[in-house]
């Protein structure tokens, strides 16, 4: 089994992180540490499935982010799904009604990501700004390469689109940019969460299309919208999704094509609009990027 100084290590070589067989091999050893080398194990007091892990002195008793015991997978579950992940990606069309498959795939990719965010936590608390970087850059990747397993063209570089009437042009840099016959054809942002971005996303499509004069869809990914909060030992998960922000964008200015999370909150279950706007990540897999693309 890894040491927690090796897992940490690890996980900050962006390097070690370029194929799927590589995420899944991280996670599998991070699951095991977990499993043994825990100092604590802490519920939120406000929304009991979510839960904290706590370091030892190796990890300066560090405490990680909220994660979903209802979606994170243990070493056991995780391995049984890892031996069929890539192969159902290739072929995930033939598991579009089964629900339970479906919700399998949700709960692997939060567990692969999250044991990457986990393990981050262990850092210093003067590498946090890296470490939330790397955890974006990874998760990034993450969907780029589950996307490309899915059997699309996707590449994310930088466009420089023209400005009408101006020299001038303006740049985007798209996480996601599905390509077929040599088009864009959906441009997809993937963040861990949508706390202080959520606005830049929604003009970046009004935007974007309005100066190629296409109706190019745009989808959003998110791993979570939730956040450690209060003080020990009355910890809590604390909701970072601006739903002020979300509906006004929706309503009054153009709405997302697509808004997908791992880890949905539970307004996003109850809310009319919210509902109709926000889905979980299996949906995008399984449903609507095809549609994109037929577009």
């Amino acid at each position: 089994m890894k040491t927690l100084w090796e897992i940490m290590a690890w996980v900050t070589q962006k390097e070690r992180f370029v194929n799927l067989d590589q995420y899944i091999e991280f996670a599998e050893v991070y699951l095991e540490f977990i499993e043994k080398e825990l100092q604590a194990e802490l519920v939120a007091k406000n929304e009991n499935n979510y839960h904290f892990f706590q370091y030892r002195k190796d990890g300066d008793y560090n405490i990680t982010r909220p994660v979903n015991t209802q979606l994170f997978f243990r070493l056991d579950e995780y391995e049984k799904n890892a031996v069929d992940f890539v192969n159902v990606l290739s072929n995930i069309k033939e598991i579009s009604e089964d629900q339970e498959a479906r919700e399998k795939i949700n709960r692997f990719i939060y567990t692969t990501q999250q044991s990457i965010g986990c393990a981050l936590d262990a850092l210093p608390a003067s590498k946090t700004n890296n470490a939330r970087k790397i955890n974006g850059d990874l998760f990034e990747r993450l969907m780029q390469l589950i996307m490309k397993q899915l059997g699309f063209t996707v590449t994310s570089e930088t466009l420089r689109v023209p400005i009408p009437g101006s020299d001038e042009k303006m740049t985007y840099q798209n996480d996601i940019e599905i390509i077929q016959g040599g088009r864009i054809k959906a441009i997809g942002s993937v963040k861990t969460s949508s706390k202080d971005r959520i606005d830049k996303i929604f003009l970046d499509k009004l935007m974007y299309n309005f100066l190629t004069n296409t109706q190019t869809p745009h989808f959003a990914i998110f791993l979570h919208d939730v956040q450690r909060a209060g003080k020990e030992p009355d910890y809590t998960a604390g909701q970072t999704f601006l739903t002020g922000h979300f509906k006004a964008y929706t309503i009054g200015l153009s709405p997302l094509d697509g808004v997908y999370y791992c880890d949905l909150r539970p307004i996003m279950k109850t809310d009319k609009l919210l509902k109709e706007h926000i889905k979980s990540l299996d949906c995008l897999l399984c449903d609507d990027v095809w549609k994109y693309i037929e577009k």
